[in-house]
């Protein structure tokens, strides 16, 4: 990639690497031992929140609530170990202030400042009855179902109440849910009754509203469909929770009830409880407890059911599974913390610096969803306490560690002079100076190399040899802005940043289109070539032609980028042509592509296979009875030549060309080139097929020089092969396109004399040479 002796060797990059990725040792952290929690506390009763802080000394340990700090006060003040005491808990106080809130607590010592989880604070509450048990009438044998429901904090405790006294449990036909719902089944006359419920919590006990219930009649034996009465609730809850889903079913015969998921995913054995007749209880609830859970009443022994469901949600606080670790780095490296935590739903993941909101920078960038923080080219400025903070509806925790930022005496001072200066379309050579200071104990130096468009972290480096101040940057982008600066190393840490210097790459010219020829008559061929989008950013393109033996090109015919194919006509059926294609932009003209063609074979086509005209001769003719009789004559004639033409065919050489759309040639080839084994044309040599046709005769060589007439003169003929290098080139580097004799079959048979004209002119004149007409 660069000069001899300016690749380092690989020993010497991986001692550079591990200069720069070496980790120097931890001392004790900062760090919490106890974190305040979340809690619910009574009105006008004491509340303690704890924290607890382990590092090196001297620690200062603050509070905040709702991220404003706590000032010390008769209400509110921090004990000796750390922890806030707050004397009298107050929900609403008289000036409008609240002790509910989020608090945290904040510890800060010589290395910098750590923040602890944030701790929900509520009052204890419970709000009056909103659903309260009705009176019910129900047949014996039936079901009877009462509910109470109240909201408070914590969770209210409900039991129920029969005639005043509480309901005995220990009856299987009596089943409590905790969300306050009493089921009685088979119900007998002795059930009756008035009921009521009492909901307790540690701020207030209340009383619900009684309700009675009636058992009527005898047990029925009149058949009844299966119906569910009460189906299972949609729920939301946490992780370690326990969930009830309720299902009550009537119908006689008595239904069978079951429960399934609808993922079809088993519901298991461990934690799972069966209440009453057909209520699901869940124990220790995870996330994969999540899901659609169908209720299912049969009658038994059919397949008549009715199914009734409920959706199961559980959440799990942010948890992390790979905490951010302590860090030293050398000045001028690249520092880099990864938190990656998990939860339901996903946490959202926020960085701290020293207790603030980390604010991203051209050198510092969070990146993977904020689980990797990288900070770039550090500095002093840059050593401090990072903590990720990981968070959802469930919960939150964090996580810290530390940057210490190395700097050792005596390094080198930054490289000087630093230059780049553009060599070609992708690459930029790079040079610099030594250091002015402590060159002694240089390793090597490391190039620092990034588009100037791309963020700092799409940055990469190459590390040179110390003997070399150069570097030669190759595999570039064309037209493309480049930013550099060095950096000198030693085994004790690097220098700082040399200056950067911001170059760009030259421009590229289009690449070389693909052309090809195609013969359309006697004196037009038409030139093809490749969409425009296999070339890359160009403009169009320039077509160039001329007969072989002069210097002078005509054009360029100047052709849009959209253009596929140009007609070149009024061409002379006698000489070769050749055909020069290029493609051009903004930065200059593409190396051409070069194909050459005869029309001389498609001459010779129409003059021995003339068209039987017949109709035109006898117009011209028309105006006399001599002239009729003479079209007669001619026309009869015409029909009897085509006639035995036909039959007895012509014999004589035919050179046949495989491929129509390159009907190429290239200039007379001297007999001194020829051997009897082979041909050369254009460099390419036919070893595949034998000289001599099925009659075992020898190739006749002026079959050649009839397709490819000798130039004038020797000097002329050198003069035209050479011009497509040397003369009137729109670009310095031209290909000339080669047709290899594999394209053409020769077949010698024999000779029949050729018909002469009445003048005793050979069969085809030379056409005249008309100037180019542009029929893109």
């Amino acid at each position: 990639m660069g000069p001899p002796g300016s690749a380092l060797p690989a020993c010497l990059l991986g001692l550079l690497l591990l200069v720069c990725r070496g980790d120097f040792g931890r001392s004790s952290e900062l760090a919490f031992v106890v974190e305040p929690s979340d809690d619910i506390a009574v009105q006008e009763q004491p509340l303690i929140l704890y924290c607890q802080v382990e590092g090196i000394q001297p620690i200062t340990i603050t509070w905040r609530k709702n991220g404003v700090m706590i000032v010390d006060s008769e209400n509110a003040f921090m004990l000796a170990n750390g922890s806030l005491y707050v004397s009298r808990f107050q929900r609403l106080r008289g000036d409008g202030s609240s002790d509910e809130g989020e608090y945290d607590c904040m510890a800060q010592n010589h290395y910098g400042l750590l923040v602890s989880r944030k701790a929900k604070i509520q009052a204890a509450t419970m709000s009056d009855f909103h659903i309260h048990p009705q009176n019910a009438v129900v047949e014996e044998g039936g079901v009877a179902r009462f509910q109470c429901q109240i909201h408070g904090l914590p969770e209210p405790v409900i039991l129920w109440h029969k005639n005043s006294m509480p309901v005995n449990t220990d009856n299987e036909r009596y089943t409590l849910l905790p969300k306050g719902v009493l089921q009685i089944t088979g119900l007998r006359a002795e059930d009756s009754g008035i009921f009521h419920c009492v909901a307790t919590n540690i701020a207030n006990v209340k009383f619900s509203r009684e309700a009675r219930l009636t058992v009527s009649g005898s047990h029925s034996t009149v058949y009844k469909d299966p119906m569910i009465l009460v189906g299972p609730e949609n729920l939301t809850l946490t992780v370690h929770q326990t969930a009830v889903l309720e299902c009550i079913a009537t119908g006689n015969p008595r239904p069978i009830v079951s429960w399934s998921r609808l993922d079809g995913r088993p519901i298991g054995v461990e934690g799972i409880q069966v209440l009453g007749t057909g209520n699901l209880m869940i124990s220790d609830l995870t996330v994969q407890h999540s899901g659609i859970y169908v209720c299912a009443a049969n009658k038994p022994g059919t397949r008549v059911r009715r199914t009734a469901q409920g959706s199961l949600v559980v959440q799990a606080p942010a948890e992390f599974v790979q905490h951010p670790q302590s860090i030293s780095r050398p000045v001028g490296t690249t520092a880099i913390f990864t938190c990656v935590a998990q939860g339901e739903p996903p946490p959202q993941i926020t960085w701290l610096r020293n207790g603030q909101i980390l604010e991203t920078s051209d050198h510092i960038k969070l990146k993977n969803n904020n689980s990797t923080l990288s900070i770039y080219g550090i500095n002093q400025a840059d050593e401090a306490i990072y903590q990720c903070l990981a968070e959802n509806s469930a919960g939150s925790t964090q996580a810290s560690a530390r940057l210490t930022v190395l700097w050792a005496d005596g390094l080198p001072s930054p490289p000087q002079g630093v230059r780049a200066e553009t060599v070609s379309a992708t690459t930029i050579q790079v040079s610099w100076e030594k250091p002015l200071q402590n060159t002694k104990e240089i390793i090597g130096y490391v190039l620092h190399i990034r588009k100037a468009a791309d963020p700092v972290e799409m940055e990469y480096q190459e590390a040179v040899s110390k003997s070399t101040f150069q570097q030669l940057v190759t595999d570039l982008e064309p037209s493309t802005s480049y930013s550099f600066y060095i950096k000198a190393y030693t085994s004790r840490g690097a220098s700082k940043a040399s200056e950067v210097t911001v170059v760009s790459t030259l421009g590229e010219v289009p690449a070389m289109p693909s052309l090809f020829i195609k013969v359309i008559n006697s004196t037009t061929v038409q030139a093809t070539w490749e969409p425009s989008i296999k070339l890359g950013q160009h403009e169009g393109f320039k077509l160039y032609y001329r007969k072989v033996h002069l210097s002078q090109y005509t054009g360029p015919v100047l052709l849009a980028s959209n253009i596929t194919a140009y007609n070149i006509t009024h061409l002379d059926a006698s000489v070769v042509y050749e055909v020069k294609l290029l493609a051009y932009n903004q930065h200059g003209d593409g190396n051409s592509t070069v194909r050459f063609v005869s029309l001389r074979e498609t001459v010779e086509r129409t003059v021995l296979n003339p068209p039987c005209d017949c109709m035109k001769d006898e117009q011209n003719n028309k105006t006399s009875t001599t002239g009729i009789i003479i079209g007669i004559h001619i026309g009869v004639t015409c029909i009897i030549f085509c006639i035995l033409f036909l039959m007895f065919g012509y014999r004589g050489r035919l050179l046949m060309c495989k491929n129509v759309q390159e009907q190429l040639s290239t200039p007379q080839i001297p007999r001194s080139q020829r051997s009897a084994t082979g041909l050369v044309l254009n460099g390419a040599t036919r070893r595949d097929r034998d000289d001599r046709d099925l009659n075992g005769k020898q190739l006749d060589m002026n079959e050649l020089e009839r397709l490819f007439p000798a130039s004038p003169s020797q000097e002329q003929q050198e003069k035209g092969i050479m011009s497509a290098h040397s003369l009137s080139a729109p670009h310095d580097e031209t290909q000339i396109s080669t047709l290899p004799l594999d394209e053409f079959s020769i077949i010698e048979e024999q000779p029949d004399p050729l018909p002469k004209n009445p003048h005793g002119s050979s069969p085809a004149a030379p056409a005249p040479n008309h100037g180019p007409a542009n029929e893109g």
